[in-house]
């Protein structure tokens, strides 16, 4: 597990790494993404249960 100081560190040179044209190029590419599964509704559930919201 590494610290916010490595993270930090290891952000900044990839950054400093970065290829600006190939970043522009990939951004220019539109990529296709596949289209999510449909789920059944089994699989449909909330994240949270509502009997336990507070938000209502």
């Amino acid at each position: 597990m590494s610290n916010t100081n490595n993270d930090t560190s290891d952000i900044k040179k990839a950054a400093e790494q970065a290829d600006s044209q190939k970043v522009e190029k990939n951004l220019e590419n539109k990529k296709q993404v596949d289209v999510p599964a449909e789920l059944s509704e089994e699989e449909q559930t909330s994240f949270i249960d509502d009997d336990l919201r507070t938000d209502k």
